[in-house]
């Protein structure tokens, strides 16, 4: 009697759990591969909800990873619209919500990040919405255009995204952040300078050290949000951008290792050798750093899929990458390498004002990070000195008049 083989079974069919199905039989897996998804759409790219989809420019076919006859073609099990419920890690097997079970080999956790909700009153309001899904772009869509008024509260990236999209399409946009600056936790004082100056030129007002209390509705839908001070500013829809969760309850119900997100190694395995998670879920090693830290980002996505099929298929570890991650907003093409872990100062390269310049971050003379604004070779030679770990002329960096090459000589 012969066992039929159990597989790979891939939770969450985003980027990273769309991603790894694919690499899985491009590297000769051979095994049965069942990708399961919440939502009703094939694997498709989530940056652009907050872009192209908003303006209207794209929409679930044209994001779509690969097209539908690819799963079909590659022996894919797609199954959309189903939630698992439950792992049972000794059976090794997966519950689904409509009732079926799944017996692994091994299995893949890409379940990805919800985002974090505001707890007051009047959130659930009609017309208070949140950006992870297509569902959610397309209803934060319908409420764009002229003479609609939206409130953006969070003034990170996906807030600021948002807030050029609304512009673009001939909203009014006032963006209320808590902290005294934009993105606060995530860029430096001149780069949150530059994109507020950037917005209000066009059109964007801000709300700064706006601690939201609550939103007002007229009937059931939102007509303004409340602020501590005791004002009211009136918008006919909201966005909240606050931050993300990771997704990591049935790893937490299955007894795996969970702090701030799932833990992995370098192969993006979980403390059970069976189990891998990859993407916006998982807390990872940053052998760059010396330290555990999870990303929300593409980049990272594509290369967890890659150490989880990798390992999966007995190929030899990726080499590691420097993070990286990216933000379009309006003509600005603002692109982030490294984290600014341990930064003792910036150089600042180019001039903000012409709307092409680069920050970078510096501990000792070792590169951490660099933010380029419409600066690709900033961007690609710091993400590459970073990775080396080579010490920096600052000087050297800070002047224009030496190449980008010549600094990494």
């Amino acid at each position: 009697m012969t066992v039929p083989d159990r597989g790979v079974v891939i939770v969450g069919a985003g980027h990273a759990g769309g991603t790894a199905a694919a690499l899985l039989r491009q590297y000769g897996y051979d095994k049965p591969v069942v990708l399961i998804g919440e939502e009703p759409l094939i694997p498709y790219q989530r940056p652009p909800l907050s872009k192209a989809w908003l303006k209207g420019e794209a929409d679930g076919d044209s994001l779509a990873l690969r097209p539908l006859e690819f799963y079909a073609e590659q022996d894919i099990d797609l199954r959309l619209g189903v939630e698992v419920t439950g792992i049972d890690r000794t059976a090794r097997s997966v519950s689904l919500s409509d009732g079926a079970a799944l017996a692994y080999d091994h299995l893949i956790l890409a379940t990805g990040a919800r985002a974090r909700l505001l707890d007051v009153p009047g959130a659930d309001l009609v017309g208070v919405h949140v950006l992870r899904t297509a569902a959610d772009a397309e209803a934060i869509k319908a409420q764009l255009g002229q003479g609609r008024t939206l409130a953006v509260v969070g003034g990170g990236y996906v807030g600021l995204e948002v807030a050029a999209s609304a512009r673009a399409l001939g909203a009014e946009v006032v963006v209320l952040e808590r902290e005294p600056r934009l993105l606060a936790r995530v860029a430096c004082d001149v780069l949150s300078t530059f994109f507020q100056t950037y917005h209000e030129d066009r059109g964007v007002r801000f709300e700064l050290a706006a601690d939201v209390t609550g939103f007002v509705g007229h009937g059931p839908r939102v007509a303004g949000v409340t602020l501590a001070d005791g004002r009211t500013i009136p918008c006919d829809s909201a966005v909240v951008g606050v931050g993300a969760i990771p997704n990591d309850a049935l790893a937490v119900a299955a007894g795996l290792k969970v702090e701030g997100g799932i833990l992995v190694d370098l192969e993006a395995r979980t403390s059970d050798p069976a189990i891998f998670a990859i993407g916006d879920v998982t807390r990872r090693p940053m052998p760059i750093y010396d330290r555990l830290f999870r990303m929300e980002s593409v980049p990272n996505a594509l290369e967890q899929a890659k150490q989880a099929a990798s390992a999966i298929t007995g190929r030899p570890a990726p080499a590691g990458e420097t993070p990286w991650q990216w933000s379009d907003q309006y003509d600005l093409k603002l692109q982030i390498a490294g984290y600014p872990f341990d930064s003792d100062r910036i150089v600042v390269r180019g001039d903000p004002a012409t709307a092409s310049f680069a920050v970078f971050h510096l501990s000792g003379d070792k590169l951490q990070a660099v933010e380029a604004i419409n600066a690709p070779p900033e961007f690609m030679m710091g993400r590459k000195l970073i990775g080396e770990r080579r010490a920096v002329d600052g000087e050297k960096l800070a002047d224009k008049a030496v190449s980008m090459k010549e600094v990494g000589a």
